[in-house]
């Protein structure tokens, strides 16, 4: 059994006339892949709290943290770093223009896309089922079972 601690974190879902919001996953082009805006919480502040700092970090958007509408882990074997994320269905408040020169103060995120359900189907996007969720109209939660990450 490892010793490495599981990394939590929380993630926006974002949909914004009927648009969702996708930040790069990887700095510097290093990959393709999509996902919610979020990242890793701190010890300290509630799970709504760092999320709303996190998506004003990565695109200079003030939210409001809704309900929780997936679950989703992963595992890299070779690294052995296992996250759990947990969505919320958040709403912005004010201005939703992400401005081109908006910088992640931790340099990560420097793409954002906002992508229709047909668009956001042909990109490459994690997890698997966040655009199923993000434009599903019913309320409950979902589970996205653990993926082990091969690169």
């Amino acid at each position: 059994m490892s010793s490495k601690a599981v990394r939590l974190a929380a993630r926006a879902v974002i949909v914004h006339e009927k648009r969702l919001l996708l930040v790069n996953a990887w700095a510097n082009g290093r990959s393709t892949l999509l996902c919610a805006p979020g990242g890793g919480v701190e010890v300290g502040a509630s799970l709504t709290e760092n999320l709303a700092r996190e998506v004003e970090e990565e695109t200079g958007l003030t939210v409001e943290v809704g309900a929780p509408c997936l679950v989703n882990e992963f595992h890299d074997p070779s690294s052995g770093f296992h996250q759990v994320e947990i969505f919320f269905r958040c709403s912005i408040q004010g201005s939703p223009v992400i401005p081109q020169t908006w910088q992640d103060p931790e340099r990560i995120v420097d793409r954002h896309v906002w992508a229709g359900e047909t668009e956001a189907s042909g990109l490459h996007i994690k997890p698997d089922s966040l655009v199923g969720v993000a434009f599903a109209r019913t309320p409950q939660i979902s589970y996205d079972p653990l993926e082990r990450i091969v690169m």
